[in-house]
């Protein structure tokens, strides 16, 4: 009787730890089948989209100096950086071949004057012994024939067109002289502009030919406290930096010289030529920008961000809601319709085959969004928020139109999701 009782206790004991251990096992396992969400507030802010590129930085205008004559340099007065005004000279090309052929054509213009000389002295006695000749007739037909008279008056007509010759010939000599000195004198390379050397690209001893294209030697930059950043901004994107450009928004930039320093800009001009590599077009887009202490200097690679749109009191909601997909376990019959995916029936009707108003038209249907909100009355599930979003970034999208309230929770994931 006692070891009955005794065995009745045991299974008592064993019966209650059982029971016991069912509770809480079924209660552990409805705990754990509750999904725990992860959520997200609606906030309040600012929301900007941009574009981003980069380019190099130029100066606003580079003048190219080169040399209309050839010969060695023999000197060369400036270097690189050095500081320049208008008709200062740059560097001289050795003058001696070309001061010989100015005093040859100096030489060949009195040549051309003594010949005159000579001429206007023939002339003036052809003159005289016209003269001479006309009274000699006056006063008798016999003391001189008419052929003589006419031999003496096409003889002073003669060399009165030779001296018209001489004379042209002195002007043909004259400019020769001209020619010359000119050439002489571009032997000084002179800058044409007030500026700054940003290259040279000759030395002392080194011949320049200009024979069949003009040589570089200089380049000067007139000016370096503005500069432009050639921006290559995708196809893709060039409509909204026209209409950037058109508002009038600044633009930001950053060089690797100085990370630290945000500099700004406006936009000079969008232009037409397009670049295309690899089948990608992009197109030139000049953002002219002030260079305070010259700290932009010509070459450097900017990163361009250019602010297409803004709003500074937007209702935004984080990416990560939109991005948010539940489960159907998780979700309302009524709601299965914003999760469903839509199989195509033939793969080749594809979006080759749309037609170019079918493409604008989802292009505009890309606005159309839904958020998940946990339901009020049952936390295990979620309810679909249809919303119309506006400008987006990286982390933020503007709520144009939907039943959605600042500091508002909205489901972005399940927790331990990305364990599994």
């Amino acid at each position: 009787m006692r070891r009955l009782l005794t065995w009745l206790i045991v299974l008592g004991i064993l019966g209650g730890g059982l029971a016991t251990a069912g509770y809480f096992g079924r209660k552990y396992l409805t705990a754990s089948a509750i999904p725990r969400y992860t959520t997200a507030k609606v906030s309040t802010g600012k929301i900007e989209t941009v574009v981003n590129s980069t380019g190099p930085i130029k100066p606003v205008q580079t003048v190219t100096v080169g040399s209309f004559v050839s010969g060695p340099i023999r000197d060369i007065l400036v270097g690189f950086n050095d500081v320049v005004t208008e008709k200062q000279v740059l560097a001289r090309i050795d003058p001696r071949l070309l001061q010989a052929s100015l005093d040859r054509e100096n030489a060949f213009l009195k040549t051309m004057q003594a010949d005159l000389a000579r001429i206007e002295s023939q002339l003036l006695q052809a003159e005289r012994n016209e003269a001479r000749g006309d009274n000699l007739r006056k006063k008798n037909e016999n003391y001189i024939s008419q052929q003589e008279l006419d031999q003496l008056h096409f003889a002073r007509l003669v060399l009165g067109s030779q001296k018209k010759l001489a004379q042209a010939n002195i002007e043909s000599a004259q400019a020769g002289v001209n020619n010359a000195k000119t050439n002489r004198d571009y032997c000084d390379i002179l800058s044409p502009v007030n500026g700054i050397v940003i290259e040279r690209k000759v030395e002392p001893g080194q011949t320049v030919a200009s024979s069949f294209q003009t040589p570089e030697l200089f380049i000067i930059a007139p000016n370096l406290d503005t500069m432009h950043v050639y921006a290559a901004v995708d196809e893709a994107d060039i409509g909204q930096i026209v209409t950037a450009q058109e508002q009038k928004r600044t633009v930001q930039f950053t060089v690797d010289a100085y990370p630290e320093i945000v500099f700004t800009g406006t936009i000079y001009q969008v232009r037409m030529n397009a670049t295309v590599t690899q089948n990608v077009v992009t197109y030139p887009v000049i953002v002219e920008a002030p260079n305070p202490g010259r700290k932009l200097r010509p070459q450097m690679t900017a990163n361009v961000s250019f602010q297409t749109d803004v709003r500074e009191k937007a209702i935004r909601i984080p990416n990560s809601a939109i991005r948010f997909v539940p489960l159907e376990s998780m979700i309302y019959p009524e709601d299965k319709k914003y999760i469903e995916v839509k199989v195509k029936k033939d793969p080749k009707e594809g979006e080759d085959k749309i037609s170019a108003e079918r493409r604008a038209e989802q292009a505009k249907d890309r606005s159309k969004r839904v958020v998940w909100a946990r339901d009020k009355e049952n936390s295990n599930k979620v309810r679909a928020v249809p919303i119309t979003i506006g400008l987006t970034d990286g982390q933020f999208a503007e709520l144009v139109e939907g039943d959605i309230q600042p500091d508002q929770e909205l489901v972005t994931g399940l927790e331990g999701s990305e364990k599994r």
